[in-house]
């Protein structure tokens, strides 16, 4: 059996080949993917921002979810 040996380049090449290829062919899994981390992410920045603030009564937050009329 013959060996194959690669460069750092061409390895780079293929893997750049490969997900290319696989994000063309599942478009719809990769964009759902894509948007569950930036959701993630935005959570976890929300949740840091509300450690830092301050408090507010329950009251105040029904008050501002009460529809105006």
């Amino acid at each position: 059996m013959s060996e194959i040996t690669l460069n750092p380049e061409q390895i780079k090449e293929i893997l750049k080949s490969a997900i290319v290829e696989l994000i063309r062919d599942n478009r719809e899994e990769v964009s759902e993917f894509l948007a569950e981390i930036i959701e993630d992410i935005a959570m976890e920045r929300a949740i840091a921002e509300g450690e830092t603030t301050d408090l507010v009564n329950r009251d105040s937050i029904f008050q501002l979810l009460k529809p105006k009329s």
